[in-house]
């Protein structure tokens, strides 16, 4: 990727001699450009961070920032050297200090006029200028981490390094404060990662999100491309609702299951003549009451604008249908559905 602002090759990692937590992981970041690294607990997201960071030692492959090394197998910059920032999972405000002086606490070779001056800058840029002179214990969630980002970037770093920024604060306002710092990093024209488990998070901030298990990174791509196109079982169950039915592709984009044809756009061509397991998404099954595809409604999820059924047909496949609310069915009703598959997400059918 020569065009990569932030270039990770190869990277391997390790807390001692037998343990490998990051296994061989590439990726690159064009300048501007926002990622996430999505995975579950132990997944080696976080060794990766702090690879970046300086903060973790790799065993082999290297991380070039803007075209200068960072690390190798023999070289490493420390992390004061690297001008990468940081944000926090605690938000790790000093709680002695105003919010003046926290902004400002990693400032101290610029001059006082201008630091003032970079102090008040990053607080309008987080919208927090009127909080200049009280203390984090004053703040709420939210307004933490705010000041925990404008800290980060007061020094104007050439990459700004996220550790589950969002964790700690309540799920509407983590979804509000993602596309907040989204706005504002893209605003500022920072090259970000953020490292996650929550893919609402993910999808909210992310032009790329990496999506990682038992330290290997299996898919690195845009959010659309990982919930229509995942290139493995992994992937297509970590993102989204879905579920995986038995079928034949008979054709490039035709499936033939127990209830009948699905057409679609295929994602993966290699499995043509082949049974397949095919991935069904909930918005893939539409309420249909003429539909000859019936199903006996054996669960459901109110949410708001959308209720989430689970249905069982009458070949005794199951699926999640996701139905305008206003079509209110209760649990063992039978309901016509149709299946409108835009990607065929199919993968070598496994024993049942």
């Amino acid at each position: 990727m020569p065009d990569s602002f932030l270039q990770v090759n190869q990277l391997s990692a390790a807390y001692d001699q037998h343990e490998v937590v990051v296994n061989n992981v590439t990726f690159g970041l064009k300048e501007g450009e926002l990622a996430c690294l999505l995975g579950p607990s132990g997944c080696g997201k976080t060794t990766i961070l702090r690879a970046i960071s300086g903060f973790q030692s790799i065993r082999s492959g290297s991380i070039y920032l803007d075209g200068r090394l960072l690390s190798d197998a023999k070289t490493s910059v420390p992390p004061e050297r690297r001008n990468v920032g940081m944000v926090f999972q605690d938000h790790a405000l000093f709680p002695h200090l105003t919010i003046a002086n926290n902004v400002g606490f990693g400032l101290h070779q610029l001059a006082r006029s201008e630091r003032a001056q970079r102090v008040d800058d990053m607080l309008h840029l987080v919208g927090m200028a009127d909080y200049r002179n009280q203390y984090p214990h004053e703040l709420s969630g939210g307004q933490s981490q705010r000041i925990a980002l404008a800290r980060a970037l007061a020094p104007q770093p050439k990459l700004l390094l996220m550790d589950e920024p969002f964790s700690n604060l309540d799920t509407a306002l983590r979804e509000t404060l993602g596309y907040e710092v989204r706005s504002l990093l893209k605003e500022s024209g920072i090259t970000a990662i953020m490292v996650t488990h929550d893919q609402h998070d993910a999808f909210a901030l992310g032009d790329q999100v990496g999506v990682m298990a038992n330290g290997q990174l299996m898919q690195w791509d845009s959010s659309f491309g990982l919930y229509h196109a995942p290139n493995n079982r992994f992937v297509a169950n970590f993102i989204g609702d879905g579920v995986f039915v038995r079928g034949q592709m008979v054709e490039d984009n035709v499936v033939i299951t127990n209830f009948g044809e699905v057409r679609g756009e295929s994602v993966n061509h290699q499995h043509i003549g082949k049974d397949v397991d095919m991935l069904i998404r909930p918005d893939d099954v539409k309420y249909a009451p003429e539909s000859p595809i019936r199903a006996r409604v054996t669960r459901k999820a109110f949410k708001g604008a959308q209720t989430l059924y689970t249905i069982e047909t009458e070949s005794g496949d199951t699926l999640l249908s996701l139905v305008p609310s206003h079509d209110d069915y209760e649990i063992g009703d039978v309901i016509g559905v149709s299946i409108e598959a835009d990607h065929l997400v199919c993968f070598e059918q496994q024993p049942a």
